[in-house]
């Protein structure tokens, strides 16, 4: 498989892309460090056109957008300040739309696959309060990619939503629940598993689907 991964240089990208060289895909990963063989901020239009040109006739068979930001964590109802929603939305839910609107041509040749890292934090189930940016973009990314499901589909593309656990990653920390290689392994289940009869799907990392 042809495969595209945002957010590829740490964490869940970056073992994904570990993972799937292993058993012998192919793997463009992106950074928007520059670190990976695509510089990609999903955020930059400018950037999302310079990939599409890059990769221009090179059929994607799954396009992981897994890049994303948690810049609220911690913080207290009194210090939300407007760039913080602004930055977060413009990473985790533009930047989803974009990545897929630039590689629309290569998924399409391959008849490829989506697959949308979001999180059970965008389940209206579940409301402890807290964490609202991230909340409400994750939430927002998982809206979208259900829509995209719905126009894809005559495309022949599946599009999937994901939620890969607590995992131990900088941004999951050191007390999350599971480490990010079984999150990985399970994903990667997820993404194989995934197709047309299952598009717009929402589900853990270890196959539960989860509410909406």
């Amino acid at each position: 498989m042809h495969i595209v991964i945002t957010g590829a240089n740490r964490g869940i990208g970056q073992t994904l892309a570990e993972q799937y060289r292993h058993r012998g895909d192919s793997v463009i990963g992106t950074a928007r460090d520059g670190s990976m063989q695509v510089r990609l901020d999903v955020s930059d239009t400018a950037q999302q056109s310079a990939m599409a040109e890059q990769l221009k006739g090179q059929p994607v068979d799954l396009l992981v957008c897994n890049a994303g930001v948690y810049l609220d964590k911690g913080h207290s109802i009194n210090d939300y300040p407007a760039d913080m929603w602004a930055q977060s939305f413009a990473i985790n839910v533009t930047g989803v739309f974009l990545t897929v609107q630039a590689l629309l041509p290569n998924l399409r040749a391959a008849g490829g696959k989506v697959a949308i890292i979001s999180s059970q934090m965008a389940s209206h189930t579940r409301a402890p309060g807290g964490s609202y940016i991230y909340r409400a973009s994750k939430a927002a990314a998982l809206n979208l990619g259900r829509n995209l499901a719905t126009d894809l589909k005559e495309d022949s593309i599946a599009v999937g939503i994901y939620h890969p656990g607590w995992v131990q990653t900088d941004m999951g920390g050191e007390t999350a629940d599971i480490n990010v290689d079984h999150a990985v392994l399970g994903l990667i289940e997820r993404f194989d598993a995934l197709s047309l009869s299952t598009t717009g799907c929402f589900e853990t990392y270890d196959g539960q689907q989860h509410a909406y």
